[in-house]
């Protein structure tokens, strides 16, 4: 199938949230996010983050490996700094086991931190390499905290994924494995190794952010879907989109909107 050249974007990204307002306080204090002239929305870096009501309990926040499992990636100048931010706030959890992972060469040679926000948002903390660091993320900042490169869904079909997600203006340009005990430790998986086939799919607008495929062979994907209302119903906002019929969801449950022009 060839791929739709619509000037697709990320515009937003949704999170359920049981008080919006408190959620956004806390991105603002420990982020360093922007507020802006909507209520339940800030701004991390060029990304605006809409906090939606949650109309359904959060129950078990899905793993690593499961479908229902939707990161954002935050990226970070000096890890140290972020992790001592934070370390101040209230409210979150460790995914990675044993503090910021440094990832093998093969694997991108980041080092990266998984965890949870108080409603359970799978978010990771990123910090490149000093001499790989994406054009994007060179700018200076005052704080640690410079902005979303990415949003990562586990698929459970990496083909049927792409095929999906083309038809939306999205297009491959990376396609590798990761594999290792430090990508297990990072995921917070219970498991001596972790074999992870990450696809990047870049906005044909332009990105960050863009989208990342994360499609476990060990351990094997947990086939999930979160329910509709709960906090890890994220929502992946998309404006220039081609429009299409069928539900607002991939084919492993995963939620977009499309923007009206």
């Amino acid at each position: 199938m060839t791929p739709n050249t619509a000037a697709t974007r990320i515009a937003a990204i949704a999170l359920g949230c049981a008080d919006p307002l408190a959620t956004i306080r806390l991105y603002v204090q420990t982020f360093d996010c922007q507020d802006t002239d909507t209520s339940n929305e800030c701004r991390l870096g060029e990304l605006r983050l809409v906090f939606d009501q949650a109309t359904a309990p959060g129950l078990n926040a899905p793993p690593s490996n499961s479908t229902a499992f939707q990161h954002c990636a935050i990226i970070v100048s000096d890890m140290r700094a972020a992790m001592a931010r934070l370390e101040a706030a209230p409210g979150w959890t460790p995914i990675s086991r044993n503090g910021p992972e440094h990832l093998p060469a093969a694997s991108g040679g980041a080092t990266a931190f998984k965890f949870r926000d108080p409603d359970g948002h799978p978010l990771e903390l990123l910090q490149f390499p000093a001499d790989n660091i994406p054009e994007p993320w060179k700018r200076p900042s005052a704080g640690p905290f410079l902005g979303i490169d990415h949003s990562a869904i586990t698929v459970s079909d990496t083909d049927e994924a792409i095929a999906f997600w083309q038809e939306l203006g999205f297009q491959v340009t990376d396609r590798h494995w990761n594999r290792g005990p430090e990508q297990a430790r990072m995921d917070g998986l219970n498991t001596p190794d972790a074999v992870v086939e990450v696809t990047t799919l870049m906005p044909a607008g332009g990105a960050p952010p863009h989208l990342e495929l994360l499609c476990y062979q060990t351990p094997r994907p947990l086939l999930e879907t979160s329910p509709n209302g709960s906090p890890f119903a994220t929502t992946l906002h998309l404006g220039d989109a081609p429009a299409r019929n069928g539900p607002p969801t991939d084919p492993n449950g995963h939620r977009f909107r499309l923007l009206q022009a």
